[in-house]
């Protein structure tokens, strides 16, 4: 069994409390293409987040055009154009109102004083918003840019969790095997992606609460992740336990 050497974090509600705050910025933005379009339907955030986390702004539009049955044409151009400006928008509300995950930090700066493990970050967003989410909490002194891969801007061709591309990607570019590596996701198509690169995922839950803590427990294990953290305190029995073989 292959010693665990790296821990690949993603970074939206894993490491910060950011999804909110984007499909805010979010459902503003599609509500306004939509408008400009003569649709009257309109959604909100929570909406917005509960079905399209974790998948790039273009898909979302994509699917939604497709579920709904919206006639009207919008070019890939004027979809990456939109693309950017809902990145200003949601960039402009973490730098406002971000914070990080309970009890990340300290086990970030557990992991640098030990030494033990590579750390990296593997996210759908797009380079500049990660950056600005590290900056806004502090979080930057832990990932050189070198270590943060985005399936928005690192890619040929951009792609969306739950395909593994930007996982195959931060493996080849860290030369890293998928087994000596780790995941931390919070979401279905993030724990997919990871899986289905290959890489043991624990599912993170500390950004949920109430009911929806318990659906996505359930989510998350469905979606083939080892073992499940509730806050990340729990984080290093987890990892032991992956690193023992017991999951």
């Amino acid at each position: 069994m292959a010693k665990i050497t790296t821990i690949l974090f993603d970074c939206d509600n894993t490491l910060v409390l950011s999804e909110h705050l984007a499909f805010e910025a979010c459902a503003d933005l599609v509500n306004e293409i939509l408008a400009s379009r003569n649709i009257r339907d309109r959604f909100t955030g929570p909406q917005l987040q509960e079905a399209f986390v974790g998948q790039s702004f273009q898909n979302m539009i994509k699917s939604l055009k497709a579920q709904y049955k919206y006639d009207f044409k919008i070019s890939d151009a004027e979809l990456d154009d939109f693309a950017s400006m809902e990145d200003d928008r949601v960039i402009a509300k973490l730098k406002e109102k971000l914070t990080p995950c309970a009890g990340a930090k300290f086990e970030l700066e557990q992991l640098v004083t030990a030494g033990s493990y590579h750390l990296s970050v593997v996210s759908g967003s797009a380079l500049r918003r990660i950056g600005a989410s590290m900056e806004k909490v502090g979080f930057d002194k832990y990932f050189g840019h070198n270590v943060i891969f985005s399936a928005t801007n690192s890619l040929q061709k951009p792609t969306s969790k739950p395909d593994p591309a930007i996982y195959l990607h931060a493996l080849k570019v860290l030369k890293k095997s998928p087994g000596e590596c780790v995941a931390i996701e919070d979401s279905r198509s993030g724990v997919m992606a990871a899986s289905r690169a290959g890489i043991k995922t624990i599912g993170y839950t500390g950004c949920y609460e109430g009911e929806e803590k318990v659906k996505m427990k359930t989510i998350l294990a469905d979606s083939a992740c080892v073992v499940i953290m509730d806050h990340w305190q729990d984080f290093r029995s987890c990892l032991a336990k992956i690193q023992s073989g017991e999951v």
